[in-house]
């Protein structure tokens, strides 16, 4: 009996923790999103006139919007360990961020890590499936100029030329610097009986922790953004020159960040999670590393088995993860090293108290117009 009276006291209080976390979050976002939208919109004569100042202040506010979010798995008790290369000295160069793709806390995961890396947050440009853009967020990521992309075989061509077209639009005149996709192009869950027929019938290696890549976005990508010579090869040495000695043109991609995330137990995470917080803390392990762009090759059949090496390389690394619950020690050395990553709690605490005295400030402003026209 008094098992039974302490179990149903622990839901309660599970319960009712995940009540209050919800209308936080849901106060969260009537506050914070409007506030992004109607500055940006009182910003566009500012975007006229200079829009390197305007998108400098737009990616200030759009990381704060993401640390909101990292902040409601932080306080929860959902960290993030890190291993592998250290990606903060690249704060400042162009990358391609490739990641694994389990559920939809990988996104959030993403968003907590790379809070201390740098610019990274307000420079990034994020490719996403549509359906996100009818979600909450979508109206702050179509402002910051994220892509949508839609799935499916019907879509694939006319999305790869509208993605093209987006970044020769978006990418240098926002001043981006990381644009992140997952090649998976879908859940583990979702693609990975289809993804083993698949290798099944091309003799492909047969993957467990993760699917096969799709190689369109990525290929359009390193085509678009990547610095090229005359033949048209990545990686060259006029690359390396600083935008202000070549004119304005920039330096193009410099490196391939391969992201790999790992949760404990093998249970990815989703974003309901995040907002109702009802599962215990937990540890979610993310692997870094870094390839120069020299080394990735562009056309089809030498970037299609580059990007399949990644992939396998990420299962090996999280069948290793799972068996041990560390990641393997990088070449030559004896043993991995983590890093704990952490979130600066007066930081977050500063960025509440802006989102709602803003919230505070644009709800006056419009009940004096409301009571002055009726």
């Amino acid at each position: 009996m008094a098992l039974r009276l302490e179990g149903a006291r622990n839901l309660g209080w599970v319960l009712l923790n995940s009540f209050l976390r919800f209308i936080f979050v849901f106060i969260n976002n009537c506050v914070a999103i409007p506030s992004y939208c109607l500055y940006c919109i009182l910003l566009q004569p500012l975007r006229v006139m200079d829009s390197r100042t305007f998108w400098l202040i737009e990616g200030i506010m759009f990381k704060w919007m993401l640390a909101m979010v990292s902040q409601w798995g932080w306080v929860a008790g959902y960290t993030v360990m890190e291993w592998g290369d250290d990606v903060r000295p690249l704060s400042e160069e162009e990358a391609m961020v490739i990641v694994n793709h389990q559920a939809t806390g990988d996104v959030c995961t993403l968003m907590m890590c790379l809070q201390d890396k740098g610019t990274v947050v307000r420079k990034m440009m994020w490719l996403m499936d549509h359906v996100f853009k009818y979600t909450n967020f979508g109206l702050v990521s179509l402002i910051h100029g994220d892509f949508f992309i839609r799935q499916g075989k019907a879509y694939r061509d006319k999305q790869l030329i509208y993605l093209k077209d987006h970044l020769d639009r978006y990418y240098h005149s926002r001043d981006r610097k990381w644009i992140v996709l997952f090649p998976e192009g879908g859940f583990l869950r979702k693609r990975r009986e289809t993804s083993q027929a698949f290798a099944k019938k091309n003799s492909l290696p047969h993957l467990t922790h993760v699917t096969l890549p799709r190689l369109g976005a990525t290929q359009v990508i390193l085509k678009t953004l990547g610095p090229q010579q005359e033949n048209g090869c990545l990686g060259t040495e006029a690359s390396t020159v600083h935008p202000s000695q070549s004119g304005s043109k920039p330096k193009g991609l410099q490196w391939v960040v391969d992201v790999t995330i790992a949760y404990s137990k093998a249970r990815p995470m989703d974003i309901q999670t995040w907002i109702f917080g009802y599962r215990p803390p937990t540890v979610t392990h993310v692997h870094y590393r870094v390839y120069p762009i020299k080394e990735v090759p562009v056309e089809t059949k030498p970037l299609t088995d580059w990007l399949y090496q990644r992939f396998v390389e990420k299962e090996d690394l999280l069948a290793h993860f799972y068996e041990t619950g560390a990641f393997p020690p990088p070449k030559g050395q004896k043993e991995a090293v983590s890093r704990a990553m952490t979130l600066d709690p007066v930081h977050l605490c500063v960025i509440q108290f802006l989102a709602f005295a803003s919230g505070y400030l644009w709800y006056s402003v419009l009940q004096y117009f409301y009571c002055c026209l009726f």
